[in-house]
């Protein structure tokens, strides 16, 4: 479940191994890039953590970071 916080929506995703974790972000980089509205985000080991904000709006929330947030979420049930 993504969460509004601080002016982002934030999901944290756990895998199996870095190579799932990593494909994972391949994925969204992708997506993101396609949509042209790009995350920030960390990865550690399975770990991946990925925040939404719409930077050129002052750093708030917008229809954007759901629209990115719904598509990766597409991703990671596949």
């Amino acid at each position: 479940m993504w969460i509004e916080e601080n002016n982002y929506l934030i999901k944290r995703f756990e895998f199996t191994n870095f190579i799932e974790a990593f494909s994972f972000m391949t994925q969204v980089a992708l997506l993101a890039e396609k949509m042209n509205h790009h995350p920030e985000w960390k990865n550690v080991y399975n770990k991946v953590e990925i925040k939404l904000t719409t930077h050129d709006k002052g750093n708030i929330v917008t229809e954007k970071d759901f629209s990115l947030a719904k598509a990766i979420d597409n991703l990671f049930t596949k």
